[in-house]
């Protein structure tokens, strides 16, 4: 049961909660921490995961029909856990979420954009699978992913009370347009199992959908390089971003070729390297 309950929860995005949150206090806060910031970050860390894992369980649940055919192995569609199981996970994983969020309440200076990120995220992850269904209108979904992803970043920053700090607004919009790129693509490789959504890829065909991704690609690096004119940072310190944008700009050849799966777990390692880059250049102000 267990075992189950880790793969429903997808380990390989929960770990970018757990390396997000942190990421985006570390940005805000620079080499300010002290113990109550590391304790509050922690809390909201295991609250990302749980916010994430909820989600994650969900999404199996709605795509059960599509998993059976393209995915049989998984958990759900496997029989290795039932339908009310996984339901009673997913709300489990929500709630718990829900509690450490609230728990941090009372030693945030500024609790507004804590409990904004968390309810707002909490609306568009509700909305993707359930309702309008935001899932099956294709782009409007890849959207709506992306931005709870640039969220989580923020999410850390408003932990310890420093939401709208700059450079952690320019690593959100980085992580939003380069998820959005990996969604489209994940969309392109799923195009033949995806009954009923209306993906981008469907609707333009699959090299002008990639073209279109590579497009969100290039503006996560031309936000990265606005960081650096405009942001805190000096111009040359953008050699601390190097081996991310090496991965993301040859991303066109994958692309061409149709090798959507390569395509997007490199942009995945690419924008776990740029938001680390971020942290580098923090520590060495």
């Amino acid at each position: 049961m267990w075992h189950e309950i880790v793969e429903l929860s997808r380990p390989k995005n929960v770990v970018l909660a757990a390396i997000t949150v942190p990421l985006g206090a570390h940005l805000a806060l620079g080499d300010a921490w002290t113990y109550q910031a590391a304790g509050l970050v922690t809390l909201q860390t295991t609250s990302a995961i749980c916010f994430m894992a909820a989600g994650n369980t969900l999404n199996d649940i709605a795509d059960i029909s599509i998993d059976k055919i393209s995915k049989p192995h998984k958990p759900i569609p496997s029989g290795k856990i039932t339908v009310g199981s996984a339901k009673k996970v997913a709300y489990g994983f929500a709630l718990l979420s829900a509690v450490l969020m609230a728990s941090a309440i009372p030693f945030i200076a500024d609790p507004l954009p804590h409990v904004g990120i968390w309810t707002i995220a909490a609306l568009l992850m509700y909305t993707y699978d359930s309702g309008p269904k935001t899932k099956d209108m294709g782009l409007i979904g890849n959207i709506a992913i992306s931005l709870m992803v640039g969220a989580v970043i923020v999410f850390g920053a408003a932990s310890v009370s420093k939401a709208n700090t700059e450079i952690v607004l320019f690593a959100s919009v980085v992580a939003f347009f380069a998820n959005l790129a990996r969604e489209i693509i994940k969309d392109c490789e799923d195009m033949e199992s995806d009954e009923g959504r209306n993906t981008l890829p469907m609707r333009i065909g699959l090299m002008n959908a990639r073209a279109v991704a590579y497009v969100f690609v290039l503006l996560s690096m031309v936000t990265l390089g606005l960081a650096h004119l405009y942001g805190p940072f000096e111009y040359h310190q953008i050699i601390f971003h190097a081996p991310a944008i090496f991965i993301l700009f040859s991303l066109n050849g994958p692309l061409f070729r149709g090798e959507d799966y390569k395509a997007q777990q490199n942009i995945r390692v690419g924008m776990l390297l740029g938001l680390l880059a971020f942290a580098v250049q923090v520590s060495v102000l």
